[in-house]
């Protein structure tokens, strides 16, 4: 499995079982979750790096752990195939810890990801799906380069953004 490079302040790792606590705390944090359906419990934390583990191995991407260079956790960020109205597109994702947002790690990472899309996969399209409240994420994808290119109707709350760009 590859993942993107260091950045400026970030780097990336594979997610693991260690991180249970930190991803519990943040996927379980109503702040970050605002715009989901809902906070996770922490067993839905734990399926969750589960999930990654086996987008890894499926694919050699997924939500990869974002952390300073220091290693201080961050949140997650990276690829991940989504439905978008019943047909599969390759999502770019990022969550950042409530305290550390409004800082630029999320756009940092989401290009880093991107770039690792465009080297790393055949594919020529890349999506992020928002909550259409969302003015925070909205803002990444469009430095991303990402215009609102629809609405996914099929998803888990009624409406969903879907930005898109051409790799």
């Amino acid at each position: 499995m590859s993942i993107p490079p260091h950045t400026a302040r970030l780097r990336f790792r594979p997610m693991t079982e260690a991180d249970l606590e930190d991803m519990a705390a943040m996927l379980g944090d109503p702040v970050v979750m605002h715009y989901y359906p809902a906070p996770k419990s922490r067993a839905e934390a734990e399926a969750w790096i589960q999930r990654n583990q086996q987008r890894y191995a499926e694919h050699g991407y997924g939500l990869w752990i974002i952390e300073t260079l220091e290693g201080e956790f961050l949140g997650d960020c990276g690829l991940t195939w989504q439905s978008v109205n019943g047909v599969p597109k390759l999502e770019v994702g990022f969550r950042v810890r409530a305290e550390r947002q409004n800082r630029g790690y999320a756009t940092e990472a989401a290009l880093a990801c991107r770039a690792f899309a465009r080297d790393h996969t055949p594919e020529t399209e890349l999506v992020a799906i928002l909550h259409p409240e969302n003015r925070a994420s909205e803002r990444v994808a469009q430095k991303l380069g990402m215009h609102r290119v629809a609405d996914d109707l099929a998803g888990p709350i009624p409406v969903r953004a879907v930005y898109s760009m051409r790799l």
